[in-house]
């Protein structure tokens, strides 16, 4: 596995990650309707998604040239995208792009990190020493999405 910077022409495979991840990952805690409002189905990823994901510290890892995982965080210390393919849970690639950006927030002399995380995320960031501040419910195209808000001091 390699980790690259993000770059604009990632968007749609990066869709296709953030797309089989909502729905392939998270359906013990979130219901089928919820996962679609999250991640509607599209043939490729949305016109303003390359310029979320190329902001501020944005990074793929690949396996064989593929994307199966990538995480953005801004220079501000949100994480605000932190996704990987169901298959590739529990060999260590979130943890690979979770390192790296805690590594750079770290360089920034960032004092804390924050994001909002999924039932599924949540468990990930707290193994790593996260701790949740809120529990709040997002609405997603006119859906109610339960998830935490959590930081982390470095």
């Amino acid at each position: 596995m390699r980790l690259n910077p993000l770059t604009h022409r990632d968007a749609d495979a990066c869709y296709d990650v953030f797309y089989r991840a909502v729905h392939g990952g998270t359906q013990a805690f979130y219901a089928t309707e919820q996962q679609e409002a999250w991640a509607p189905k599209r043939a490729k990823a949305p016109d303003d998604w390359a310029d979320k994901l190329t902001q501020g510290i944005a990074i793929s890892a690949r396996r064989w040239g593929k994307i199966v995982g990538f995480m953005t965080m801004g220079h501000d210390g949100h994480i605000d995208f932190a996704y990987v393919l169901p298959n590739e849970m529990g060999k260590g690639t979130a943890l690979k792009l979770y390192t790296h950006c805690e590594t750079e927030a770290r360089k920034l002399g960032l004092e804390v990190i924050d994001t909002q995380a999924s039932h599924l995320a949540k468990r990930f960031f707290e193994k790593h020493g996260w701790h949740v501040t809120a529990r709040q419910m997002v609405i997603r195209n006119g859906v109610g999405i339960e998830n935490f808000r959590m930081e982390k001091s470095l």
